[in-house]
């Protein structure tokens, strides 16, 4: 029989599945069960309606920019021409380059958590397609990482910019801070979350675009939030 740890056996007593919690009650809930030795991160979970009246799926991919930041670390790559490289340099990426970062990202032997590539660099990033798509990394204009304003860039990701999309089931998730941040500013990271994915709601769908909201924390329980 597989034996369960302390920790396990203390988070299970508080496991309630059937209920549903205002929203404050599931912060403190949260943050109560953040054990670990490490500082857990508080994340947000939605089930979006994906379906369109007239048929067909619908995707979500955006960025958001969370007011008091995410608290987590990127590490961040620019890719740009020659003459840019000391601007990029002082924007506060970590990494940054020209066709000698191509040969980089050619290896696959990279550990950024985000890449900008300026517009003219990317004619030279498409063929890399394959090495970024399937890790999110893929610099993509929407989202604000294909640009010549470098420096802001950086800074966006540097200061709580998170990017979120759905999954084929309609699943959608998302950091809100970490386990030191007070209440209060984890409370106003979700609700500008939750405000932002409700405006991304397009015109063909008919009913709630959220169906349902859990917040966890990394090593946690996750608790559903009590409908208004």
């Amino acid at each position: 029989m597989k034996k369960r740890s302390k920790r396990y056996k203390a988070l299970f007593k508080t496991d309630e599945k059937n209920k549903k919690f205002e929203l404050k009650e599931i912060i403190d809930l949260v943050k109560k069960n953040a054990t670990t030795k490490f500082e857990e991160s508080i994340d947000v979970s939605l089930r979006i309606n994906l379906k369109q009246s007239k048929g067909g799926d619908l995707s979500l991919r955006t960025v958001i920019k969370l007011p008091n930041g995410s608290g987590k670390k990127s590490t961040v790559a620019v890719l740009c021409e020659p003459d840019k490289v000391e601007e990029a340099k002082k924007s506060g990426a970590e990494v940054v380059g020209s066709d000698d970062l191509l040969e980089i990202i050619s290896s696959g032997k990279f550990n950024f958590t985000n890449l900008i590539s300026t517009p003219a660099m990317m004619g030279k990033i498409g063929k890399h397609g394959k090495v970024l798509g399937p890790k999110g990394l893929m610099p993509n204009p929407k989202l604000g990482t294909v640009t010549n304003n470098i420096t802001k860039a950086v800074k966006d990701i540097k200061t709580g910019l998170v990017e979120i999309r759905n999954d084929k089931d309609g699943n959608l998730a998302s950091t809100i801070g970490r386990k030191s941040f007070s209440n209060d500013k984890l409370l106003e990271n979700y609700k500008h979350f939750i405000d932002t994915v409700k405006k991304e709601k397009p015109d063909t769908i008919k009913g709630e675009f959220i169906k349902n909201i859990f917040i966890t924390s990394t090593m946690g329980n996750s608790y559903k939030i009590k409908a208004k």
